[in-house]
């Protein structure tokens, strides 16, 4: 009987490394996963104050468009800090959406207004600015569903039981996805037929 009771005791103990360990490597899965959108996202940053120095030649006009630009830029990136300081924050990572939100707006407005300077648009600085941007774009989504993936992931290994119960008592939380609309996607397609 006492070996009965020590063999569970250590297959206990066992599970319970075991299930620590897979918890740990599902942190930092996600962890790792955040920081190669901090890489993309710190390029998109850099890339666009260049961007607004283009078409600050050309829109001298539109100074509230541009200013609103950078201001997003500067938002979105000081959000960026506080998450990339800690990934698990879930308020700072809502926080960091909704400011990536209004820079895909201010942005999209920039790239609107910019339609009425033809000049501008045929600058070739400004051509290869918004080529790289929009590559930046594609790396960001490709980096954020690698986030999500790996959110979701450790999420579901630490809510199936009885990792819970490991989970909950050593302060593994539950981590939040990166979800950032575009608007614009939201939107009816409108067709028109003449």
């Amino acid at each position: 009987m006492e070996w009965v009771l020590l063999g569970i005791l250590v297959l206990l103990v066992v599970w319970a490394v075991w299930t620590y360990n897979r918890l740990v490597t599902g942190r930092n899965r996600y962890k790792n996963a955040f920081a190669q959108i901090d890489v993309q996202l710190t390029r998109r940053y850099d890339l666009i104050p260049n961007l607004v120095k283009v078409a600050e030649r050309y829109m001298s006009h539109e100074r509230d468009t541009l200013e609103a630009v950078i201001q997003a830029r500067n938002q979105a990136s000081g959000k960026l800090q506080e998450v990339a300081g800690d990934p698990t924050n879930s308020e700072a990572l809502r926080q960091l959406s909704g400011a990536e939100q209004g820079l895909s707006g201010a942005l999209g407005r920039l790239f609107a207004l910019s339609e009425n300077y033809p000049d501008l648009k045929a600058n070739q600085n400004m051509m290869q600015l918004s080529e790289e941007l929009s590559s930046t774009e594609n790396r960001v989504a490709y980096a954020r569903q690698a986030f999500n993936d790996a959110v979701m992931q450790y999420n579901i290994l630490r809510e199936m039981f009885p990792n819970s119960l490991i989970a909950n008592n050593l302060g593994f939380r539950r981590a939040e996805l990166l979800e950032i609309e575009d608007p614009q996607k939201r939107e009816a397609i409108e067709v028109n037929f003449q």
